[in-house]
């Protein structure tokens, strides 16, 4: 009976304690006799301006004595205050009317409108659901973002992780998939700010409003400027009311955290204040019991599922980091965005070959979209490799095979960016959503080289394929007689140079053959007029003079023949041997005989200087 009596007091909340010591965000609360509360337990105060202070127990002193840490700032909190214990842990309000509504830990509202009326309350503390409650199907959840689709295909009730150091646009990713599910699937997100800018936070709820995609989401945040205990307990604020839409409203709900190692880094930090020891790198000997105890709450069950995606800021770009290590272990998924991407202008800057999905499987995604992803990876592994080669020797010592390969893997890579909408204010691009079939459309028939001869620009920042094409024909390639070039360009100087090279075997050389033979002729016919009609020095002159017009030197002492002569030579030496064949005939049937040895002697020089005594005696 007394034991009983002691809980129907203690779920009452009649307990009141005292604060005995206040360090920073950790306070120090004493209660009478054996009115203790439970562990993650919460005492509330309304202090003067009529704010809560919200407390959670973390540690049993001893000698009636409890722990805490404080859910908002401890300023103005002295020793002899007193706190009434609620008899429950944190309790937020969840349910339909969050929706479009934006709060803050403790489940208060902080968008400036009125507070919620008769939502029911939820603990943010839980168990996971049990396995027998667990389910596991894969559902395949369509993003619209092209390599997420391809690559880092999501299902229904994984756990997806946004690998980036700073400024690589993890945020950006999570925003662009918060309007893409809202608009094109109509289901319910919850947005989680753990520890990141304020600014951010209410950039996106003012882009949620003007988009119309507000009323689909519930967003709780604790912002950087919050005390250590608010960022490490947000995260389960925002779970919370996911968990009842999944487990009450019986629907798919997606948890958007940003960012993860935010909360790891809270967790690290409330442990130093609790005096526990620190573990490697200074993060909290609890590491992974905290992670696992958020992680495994994120699941699918048989009423619905929550799915997770979560941005995990990587530190100094170091993916062996404890924080991130602990994160790998609990996620279906991996989008690994790369800092080299980002400075060639690729965006999202998501590095396929980094990124995987347990999702992406032939008997979940089906056959051709494996294949289809398989090659992309494969092309962009063997370009990778061609980097070195290339970068130190050129795209010229490559096979042909390998031209290819380097052709089409920067069109891949190319097609992979994708505008996102909410970044046009900043970009001035429209966004694109991609469906699914249409990605794998678009990237088959790259691999397949159907789109060889449009430009690389034409892939950059476009949505499907065929915008792709109507770009290419907007910049001048496409189908029309531009394309070639195009290509070559693509492969590299060489690949230009060889382009032409057939090019003018094929076609340039044809077309100016007849041209050239006629230039044979004529000259065939001035040469024997100079050698058979006259023998006048005046003449030789002018021959002379028209040579030294072209910079070609003569000896001295037969400096009025040997111009004329030189002149046919490299007539000759230009020609091809169809024209040494017209020349030779040609002279022959005008009956003149020097006009043989001179066509004989085009070959080579030493033949020239035969002729010249035999024209120096015809002089």
């Amino acid at each position: 009976m007394a034991v009983a009596a002691k809980k129907n007091a203690k779920q009452q909340g009649v307990g009141t304690g005292t604060v005995v010591q206040v360090i920073g965000p950790v306070v120090d609360v004493e209660f009478e006799g054996d009115r203790l509360p439970d562990i993650y337990y919460a005492l509330e105060r309304i202090r003067e301006d009529k704010t809560r202070l919200v407390l959670e127990v973390q540690q049993n002193l001893g000698n009636s004595t409890v722990r805490t840490i404080a859910m908002n700032t401890t300023d103005g909190l002295r020793r002899g205050d007193t706190f009434e214990d609620t008899g429950a842990p944190i309790q937020v309000a969840v349910g339909r009317k969050t929706l479009g509504r934006m709060f803050n830990v403790i489940g208060e509202p902080i968008d400036g409108k009125p507070a919620l009326k008769d939502a029911p309350l939820a603990s943010i503390h839980r168990l996971a659901p049990p396995i027998d409650e667990q389910s596991t199907d894969q559902e395949i959840l369509e993003t619209g973002i092209k390599v997420i689709d391809l690559i880092c295909t999501f299902s229904k009730g994984s756990k997806i992780g946004l690998f980036g150091g700073a400024g690589v646009g993890k945020t950006v990713i999570v925003q662009e998939m918060i309007n893409n599910i809202a608009k094109e699937h109509g289901g319910f997100s919850v947005f989680a700010g753990v520890g990141e800018r304020t600014r951010e936070g209410r950039d996106l709820y003012g882009e949620m409003e003007e988009s119309g995609v507000l009323d689909k989401t519930a967003l709780v945040f604790g912002q950087m400027n919050e005390p250590p205990g608010a960022r490490a307990r947000v995260g389960l604020t925002g779970l919370t009311i996911a968990e009842h839409f999944r487990d009450e409203e019986k629907s798919d709900v997606l948890l958007f955290i940003d960012n993860i190692f935010r909360y790891t880094l809270a967790g690290a930090e409330v442990s130093a204040l609790l005096g526990r020891m620190p573990s490697a790198v200074g993060y909290q000997p609890t590491l992974g019991t905290e992670m696992g105890d958020l992680q495994e709450r994120i699941t699918s069950t048989k009423d619905g599922s929550i799915t997770s995606v979560q941005a995990v800021y990587v530190p100094a770009d170091d993916f062996t980091d404890p924080a991130v290590a602990t994160t790998f272990a609990h996620l279906g998924s991996t989008v690994a965005l790369s800092r080299a991407l980002t400075e060639i202008g690729i965006y999202p800057a998501v590095d396929p070959l980094d990124s995987f999905s347990r999702a992406l499987d032939p008997t979940v995604v089906g056959d051709g979209h494996y294949r289809v992803a398989q090659g992309v990876k494969r092309v962009l592994q063997e370009y990778k490799e061609l980097q070195d080669i290339i970068a130190i020797l050129g795209q010229e010592e490559l096979t042909d095979d390998q031209k290819v390969t380097v052709q089409r893997a920067r069109r891949v890579q190319r097609f992979l960016s994708q505008p996102f909408s909410v970044a046009q204010q900043f970009t001035g691009r429209e966004g694109k959503y991609v469906p699914l079939e249409e990605t794998v459309r678009g990237f088959a028939e790259i691999l397949d080289g159907k789109h060889d001869d449009l430009p690389e620009d034409a892939f950059y920042m476009v949505g499907t394929i065929d915008e792709a094409v109507e770009k290419a024909k907007e910049l001048g390639g496409g189908e029309d007689e531009d394309a070639p070039d195009d290509k070559d360009k693509a492969v590299g100087p060489e690949g230009e140079a060889e382009g032409e090279n057939e090019e003018s075997q094929d076609g340039e050389a044809k077309d100016k053959q007849p041209k050239g033979e006629a230039k044979a002729d004529d000259g065939a016919k001035a040469a024997t007029k100079d050698t058979t009609e006259t023998k006048d020095t005046k003449a030789e002159s002018t021959d002379g003079a028209a040579t030294a017009d072209k910079g070609e030197a003569a000896p001295a002492e037969d400096g009025e023949q040997q111009p004329a002569k030189t002149a046919d030579e490299k007539q000759a030496d230009s020609g091809s041997d169809k024209k040494e064949t017209t020349t030779v005939a040609k002279s022959k049937a005008d009956g003149e005989k020097n006009a043989d040895p001179k066509a004989k002697s085009k070959p080579t020089a030493k033949a020239g200087e035969k002729d010249q005594p035999e024209k120096g005696k015809t002089s």
